[in-house]
This record gives C-alpha cells, sequence and structure tokens, in this order.
C-alpha cells in the first residue's frame, strides 16, 4: 500500500509499505527529509534516497516503534489483546506515539493529524491498561481499545497510557515480581525537586493491588524527545568519556549552552541511587517539530532500575557499585567524576530523604509486602551514597 510518512502535518516521504511485513518496500519521493526522524539522518543520500540503508533504517525505525520483544510478560499481554506479535498494532493507530509526532498517512485519504493524533484527542484505554498491568484479564475483541499511544510504548516493563482531566500519565508497575520500581521513581523525583534539577514528576497509584508509577507526559503536540541514541548514531563511538565529551559538543553546538550541567544533574541521582540503567534511550533532548529547533535537553526520567534491584537477596547483601556512562559500565565512583564542579550541589536538602523513602515504603507495605528488613537496608544504601557524595564535596572544596 501507498503511504505518506507525516511528521505533524509535514510530510516526509511517499512510499510503499508493506502491512504484512512492516517494511517499506519502495521510498517513492522525499518531500521533506530535515522532517524525517532524527536517527535516518545518516542515511540519506540525496541522489539515491531509495538505497537499501536508508530504506532498511526507515523499516527497522518503524517497526522499533511497536512494543519490544522484551516486554515482560509480553506472551500474556498479545494473548490478551487477540493477536500474535506486537507489530500487528503499530497498523491500529497509524503508528502515532505520545514520545513524537510521526504517524502514517493512507495515499489519497483526507485524514487530518488533528482529527487523530493523541495530544488532543481522547482514546480508549480501561481494557488495554487491564490487559497490560492486571494479573487476571480476559480476551480484547474491541478493535476501539487498540486504538492508543500504548501501541507503541517502548521498555521491558508493563506500561500503559491514561487519560486523567484531560492529561495523559504513564502508568508503569515493576519487573516480574520486583516492586521496587515504581518507587525509587517516585524517591528520583523527590531528590531531583530538592536539588532543583529538571525532571519528571512521578508520583505512586494502586491498579488492582499493584503499585505503579505515574508521570504526566513531557512531549506536546509540537515537540519530539529526541534520544541519546539518535544523535550518537551518525557519531564516531570512542568506549570512553570522549563520548560524553561529544555529546554535550553537539548539544552545545545546537544552541543547547545548559548541556552539560544537565548530564551532571542526571549523573549525580544516578550515584545517588546506584541507577544501573542509564542506557542511551532515557535521556536525550526536546526538538520543536515545527521549526525543527532544540529546545531543552530532556528532563531526568526513567529511573527505576536503581537500589540493586537485579541483586537483591533476602538473605545477602549485595552490592552493585556500576552505572552506564554512554557505552561503558562503569563504577558509581568513576562516573562521578565527569561532574565538573561538584560543590555546587547542597547535600543538605537531602538530610530526611532515607526517612522519607523509609516512610513511603512503609505506607504500601501491605500491598507490597516488601520487609522490614529490606526496607532498613534500602535506606541504609541511600544514606550511604548520600554521605558519599558529602564527603565527595569536602575533599573538593579543601
Amino acid at each position: 500500500m501507498k503511504c505518506i510518512l507525516m511528521n505533524k502535518n509535514t510530510e516526509v516521504l511517499l512510499a510503499e509499505y508493506n502491512p504484512v511485513s512492516k517494511f517499506f518496500d519502495e521510498i517513492i519521493e522525499v518531500y521533506h527529509i530535515d522532517y524525517a526522524p532524527y536517527i535516518l539522518k545518516s542515511f540519506y543520500e540525496e541522489n539515491d534516497f531509495n538505497n537499501n540503508p536508508f530504506r532498511t533504517n526507515l523499516s527497522e525505525w518503524f517497526k522499533g516503534r511497536g512494543i519490544p520483544s522484551w516486554r515482560d510478560k509480553l506472551d500474556l499481554l498479545l494473548h490478551r489483546l487477540d493477536i500474535t506479535t506486537p507489530t500487528e498494532l503499530l497498523d491500529k493507530a497509524f503508528g502515532l506515539s505520545l514520545s513524537d509526532q510521526y504517524w502514517i498517512k493512507p495515499y489519497d485519504s483526507n485524514l487530518k493529524y488533528d482529527d487523530i493524533n493523541f495530544f488532543d484527542n481522547d482514546f480508549d484505554y480501561a481494557e488495554f491498561l487491564e490487559a497490560s498491568l492486571s494479573l487476571n484479564s480476559k480476551v480484547i475483541r474491541k478493535e476501539t481499545s487498540l486504538k492508543t499511544p500504548n501501541n507503541t510504548t517502548d521498555g521491558m516493563l508493563k506500561k500503559a497510557w491514561i487519560i486523567e482531566d484531560g492529561t495523559r500519565y504513564l502508568l508503569k508497575g515493576g519487573y516480574r515480581n520486583e516492586v521496587l520500581q515504581p518507587f525509587n521513581e517516585v524517591l528520583a523525583a523527590e531528590i531531583c525537586k530538592r536539588l532543583g534539577f529538571n525532571h519528571v514528576e512521578y508520583t505512586l497509584d494502586t491498579y488492582k493491588d499493584m503499585v505503579v508509577s505515574k508521570c504526566p507526559c513531557f512531549i506536546t503536540k509540537d515537540t519530539e524527545l529526541i534520544t541519546c541514541y539518535q544523535i550518537k548514531n551518525d557519531m564516531k563511538r570512542y568506549d570512553t568519556e570522549e563520548d560524553y565529551e561529544d555529546y554535550i559538543k553537539v548539544l552545545e553546538e545546537n544552541g543547547l549552552k545548559n548541556a552539560r550541567e544537565e548530564l551532571e544533574n542526571m549523573y549525580i541521582l544516578d550515584f545517588l541511587i546506584m541507577n544501573e540503567d542509564r542506557h542511551l534511550n532515557n535521556f536525550g533532548i526536546i526538538r520543536d517539530v515545527n521549526t525543527l529547533k532544540w529546545l531543552d535537553v530532556a528532563p531526568i526520567f526513567d529511573n527505576g532500575m536503581a537500589l540493586n534491584v537485579p541483586y537483591y537477596d533476602e538473605e545477602e547483601v549485595v552490592i552493585s557499585g556500576h552505572g552506564r556512562l554512554f557505552y561503558e559500565v562503569k563504577p558509581f565512583d568513576e562516573i562521578i567524576k565527569v561532574v565538573s564542579d561538584i560543590t555546587r550541589i547542597d547535600t543538605s536538602k537531602l538530610e530526611d530523604i532515607p526517612e522519607y523513602f523509609d516512610n513511603l515504603l512503609h505506607e504500601y507495605q501491605s500491598i507490597t509486602h516488601m520487609s522490614d528488613s529490606r526496607i532498613y537496608r534500602l535506606c541504609v544504601l541511600l544514606q550511604r551514597q548520600i554521605d558519599k557524595l558529602k564527603t565527595l564535596i569536602e575533599e573538593a572544596r579543601k
């Protein structure tokens, strides 16, 4: 079928799209390549836009918009949605997302972005929410229930978009039987708020005896999230701190003069909560889709894999002191060294953070069944990281 790749109201290119393979078999014409997904930038050749690398990466980008194959309990979700593969969902709502403005418009159709986008238009989510987060759910057979931005959510955790009072919120559960991730999101947001870091606000909610994190969508119908992965895609890879420096340089060259401090803030947070999963798709920049201007570094988000979630053992304290600095897995004590002036952080604002976290975990203990012993150990670990940061600041001031 012929279709037009759109970026909001701008036509990007005309292509022959195979709805079965989800592959773009032929690119017929390119209209406005500057408005294409940023990750395709390095594959485009003006005189050979139908070349295999560009076409292949366009197809991979589109398929990558779908729910990933590593989503927790994906087989159960697919059964409940009565579909075979997550890529089937891409055609249910034109590939629309709440992270950007790209969509697939059937050729010669009269569809308008304003009439179908999920920022302005309501969508059914109750059944998808139940299929994603409920322990017990029936098979969904209502076609309208599949016309949602939930078709294009990334990541391994069970999640679902909902609407409350006109605001789009993302609900996200824990991984498998783990319950800590939602609490880590709220803890991270509280730390960021106290230290004045730009961040996405997270709160806790419950859904059918499950504690979930809840955050508002930080993208609007005029903006898009461009992840670090997309930006680094056409840059040289060093596997050293030079990747970090090169990334900052690109952001500064595009007008984001606060890039270094914003990135440093993110790594300070990662140090404090021992976030092990700062991969290249959970930080980036915000771009205006109308003017293509880079507006700001994206607020800090997705901080759930922290405080030794993968290594927790009720009988033993196993501490993993490693996080991610771009392509490197390094000790947090090494990563924190990228901060040029650690003395700008006022740790007095974190004095009662362990107590805050202890109260939060105990408040929902009847649902999570988290032991007092584990709660105590988590708070001790958090206090240890705060004390280590204080020591680093004191040493830097000498």
